[in-house]
């Protein structure tokens, strides 16, 4: 049997972080880094085309406790990343200038640590979902005016114990691409949480959340198997 050789890697980066690394994510151009760690921090890199060098442009305490994940927005909104941390804190910051992070909106009404945020698909708009290990998700819409403006939809009791992940599916599906006639766009997201359950939501044009009756009727038939 063959093993494979582990492979160096095209690039390491040296973030200087004092703590974990909890998570990465690069930019929709792939030409910037964004990392977290329970050190309270988030730093920003600039990435190389052939992302063999990157450089340090930003490098900020964004929490009082660890942050688990961080997310970019589409940069139709501009340069816009998200935050979450054991802080029970939601954080979104916007580069009002080159290499200088400012905070613009804080959500906190979440009672337990945030585990995980995601932007949705940008038809939607500026859009983030939360999920928080009090068991309950928050959806948190930018009302297009301020940028403190924002609608905030918490959905208590998501999951049993506490939710871990959030994803959202596609503003649109892809056979949409190909059809004749457009197909309407859609918001729906899917979470999961440690009780061992997955769950689709759908989000109204209105704002409201409610599950995705379809899904759960075949989510427990299949589990009865």
């Amino acid at each position: 049997t063959m093993v494979a050789q582990p492979s160096a890697p095209a690039a390491s980066i040296d973030t200087l972080h004092e703590d974990m690394i909890h998570d990465v994510q690069l930019d929709y151009y792939g030409k910037r880094l964004a990392t977290c760690s329970s050190d309270r921090m988030i730093k920003i890199f600039d990435v190389s085309p052939d992302q063999s060098q990157q450089t340090l442009s930003a490098n900020f305490q964004a929490h009082e406790g660890p942050i688990w994940q961080v997310a970019w927005a589409h940069p139709k909104f501009g340069s816009i990343l998200a935050s979450c941390s054991y802080d029970r804190k939601v954080c979104v910051w916007k580069e009002i200038q080159p290499q200088q992070w400012t905070q613009i909106y804080q959500y906190a009404e979440h009672q337990s640590s945030v585990n995980a945020l995601a932007f949705a698909p940008h038809e939607l708009g500026l859009k983030l979902a939360c999920a928080s290990a009090d068991g309950a998700i928050s959806i948190l819409t930018w009302k297009g005016t301020g940028d403190n403006a924002w609608d905030e939809r918490l959905i208590p009791n998501a999951h049993q114990i506490g939710c871990n992940s959030v994803s959202w599916a596609p503003a649109a599906s892809p056979a949409s691409a190909t059809a004749p006639s457009p197909s309407p766009i859609q918001a729906a997201l899917v979470t999961g949480g440690c009780d061992g359950a997955v769950k689709v939501w759908r989000v109204t044009e209105g704002g409201e959340v409610t599950p995705d009756a379809d899904f759960e009727r075949a989510y427990r038939e299949a589990g009865a198997h």
